[in-house]
C-alpha cells in the first residue's frame, strides 16, 4: 500500500512528464478552420437535401404555398382519421380554417384551456410550425414559440403535422442553427416520427412520440 507521502504511479509519471517538457519550447498551436456547411449555398439545393433527409426519416413531406396550405392540412388530418387536434397559441387561425375536426385550444390560444396528459392522449393530432428546419440532419427543431406550443403537445398525439416557412426557417448545417437558438428554450429536435428498435431491430414506431410526421415546406 502506498504511504501518504510516498508518490503514487500516476504522480511519479506526470512529474517526469513536467521534467522533460521543462525545456521544451512553446507550441505553436495549430490555427484550425472547420466547414460551418458541406452543402451548397443556395437555396433550392437546401430544400431539396432537407425533403431528401426528411423523408429519409420516414417523415412524410409536402411542399404548399400558402393559399394551399388550409387545404393540404384539412386533407392530411381526414385522410388520418383525426376527428380532433390540439392548437398551440399562436397557430394562424386560417391553417384550421377548412378542417372539419374539433380544435382543442391549449392555454394562451384563443378560448383555451390547460390540456391535461389525458386531454392530449385522447386528441389525435396537432398542427405545429416550428423554429427551424436543419437540411443536411433533416431535422425539425421546435423552441415553444408562437405556433409550437408546449412541449407535451407535440409528444402526446399521434399525428403531427409541422409547417416549415422554406423561405426563412431553412438553414443548411447544425453549426448554422446553433447561433440562431435561444438555449434557454425548452428546445426540441426531431428527426422523424418517434421510433425504437428491439435487440432483434424490429421497428416500433410511435413509441416516445408521434407515430406519424408530415412536414409541410412552405414555398409562397
Amino acid at each position: 500500500m502506498t504511504s501518504p507521502t510516498t508518490p503514487s504511479s500516476r504522480e511519479r509519471i506526470l512529474s517526469r512528464v513536467r521534467k522533460a517538457l521543462v525545456d521544451a519550447p512553446a507550441a505553436d498551436h495549430p490555427t484550425r478552420t472547420y466547414f460551418q456547411t458541406h452543402t451548397a449555398d443556395d437555396p433550392a439545393t437546401i430544400l431539396d437535401l432537407l425533403h431528401e433527409n426528411l423523408a429519409d426519416y420516414r417523415a412524410i413531406v409536402h411542399r404548399a404555398q400558402n393559399s394551399e396550405l388550409p387545404s393540404l392540412i384539412a386533407k392530411l388530418l381526414k385522410e388520418h382519421g383525426a376527428r380532433t387536434v390540439a392548437v398551440a397559441p399562436g397557430l394562424p387561425d386560417t391553417w384550421l380554417s377548412d378542417a372539419a375536426v374539433e380544435q382543442r385550444p391549449d392555454e394562451g390560444a384563443a378560448g383555451g384551456t390547460p390540456l391535461t396528459s389525458y386531454d392530449l392522449d385522447a386528441t389525435d393530432a396537432v398542427v405545429t410550425t416550428c423554429a427551424l428546419a436543419i437540411a443536411e440532419t433533416g431535422t425539425i427543431v421546435l423552441d415553444g414559440g408562437p405556433g409550437q406550443g408546449r412541449r407535451a403537445l407535440t409528444l402526446v398525439p399521434d399525428l403531427h403535422i409541422c409547417v416549415v416557412r422554406a423561405a426563412d426557417q431553412v438553414v443548411a448545417s447544425v453549426p448554422q442553427a446553433l447561433p440562431r437558438l435561444d438555449p434557454t428554450r425548452p428546445l426540441t429536435w426531431i428527426s422523424g416520427p418517434s421510433a425504437t428498435s428491439d435487440i432483434e431491430l424490429d421497428r416500433v414506431e410511435g413509441v416516445h412520440g408521434p407515430r406519424t410526421l408530415h412536414v409541410v415546406l412552405l414555398t409562397g
